[in-house]
């Protein structure tokens, strides 16, 4: 059911790879809530993935950015505004990437080469984003950016290895600049650490299946899926919201409040442990 919560709001959606993405299904979300916006991604993720089919089913734009380059950054905003007619009222930032993951290397083996490249494109990627859209004043007062996250960035998951570090980062630097563009253009930005989340990505994870499951029986609601992230990444575009900020907010059915659950002591034998 819509509300249209975005009547009339103009965002940038990064991340958009496949229909089994968040970030494809916040698109969905974001035209049935009423908003317009322009999809981003880089070059080689767009050559990989399928954005044209999201572009065409919301009547979007693209425009091919490495968020890694300032130069590209500046571009995305400046022709963004072009596109929509107006200044942005909302970015999610959905972009994730660990080669150490990719190839294997137990994190306490880093290359560290890798895990600078994942620090940039992971986390400093926000930080360019929100210094290129402060710069150009391109955000609108009261605007809200959202970025993804996930739990590792608190508590220790052996097999996110770099990730973990790199999201904690990501987490920093809402907060911190939160305060900044808060300050001076009342800017929301918040994070959303998600539920373990089968998309293209996170299934790429070593031994992420079973940790789907486990999870599934931690949380008192289960895993929370693609489509409700998008459900609650669009209530923080919306004005809803305009009061939160510089927050990593859980969405997660309850996981990272429950030290363990009864199914998960039946499955132990510990049933009946006191």
């Amino acid at each position: 059911m819509a509300y249209n919560l975005l009547k009339g709001k103009r965002g940038i959606i990064t991340g958009a790879l496949d229909e089994n993405s968040i970030a494809w299904k916040v698109a969905e979300k974001a035209h049935e809530e009423g908003a317009t916006f322009v999809l981003t991604n880089a070059p080689i993720a767009m050559r990989m993935g399928e954005i044209k089919v999201l572009a065409e089913k919301t009547g979007s734009e693209i425009i091919p950015a490495d968020a890694t380059n300032v130069d590209d950054l500046t571009n995305l905003f400046v022709k963004s505004q072009e596109v929509l007619g107006g200044k942005i009222d909302f970015v999610l930032h959905s972009i994730g990437m660990s080669v150490n993951i990719r190839k294997k290397i137990p994190y306490a083996e880093s290359n560290y080469e890798y895990f600078m490249k994942g620090i940039d494109v992971s986390a400093m990627s926000l930080h360019k984003m929100l210094s290129v859209a402060r710069k150009l004043d391109a955000i609108n007062e009261w605007g809200s950016v959202v970025a993804l996250t996930y739990m590792a960035a608190q508590r220790t998951y052996p097999f996110y290895t770099d990730m973990a570090d790199i999201k904690a980062m990501l987490e920093s630097i809402a907060r911190s600049f939160g305060y900044h563009y808060g300050i001076e253009k009342k800017v929301r930005i918040n994070t959303v650490s998600q539920s373990p989340t089968k998309t293209t990505a996170g299934s790429g994870i070593k031994g992420f299946g079973d940790f789907f499951d486990f999870a599934n029986e931690i949380a008192p609601l289960g895993n929370a899926d693609a489509a409700s992230c998008a459900d609650y990444c669009v209530s923080l575009f919306s004005d809803l919201t305009r009061m939160v900020t510089m927050q990593n907010l859980f969405h997660d059915g309850g996981y990272s409040s429950t030290g363990i659950s009864m199914e998960i002591m039946n499955k132990l034998g510990l049933e009946n442990a006191e």
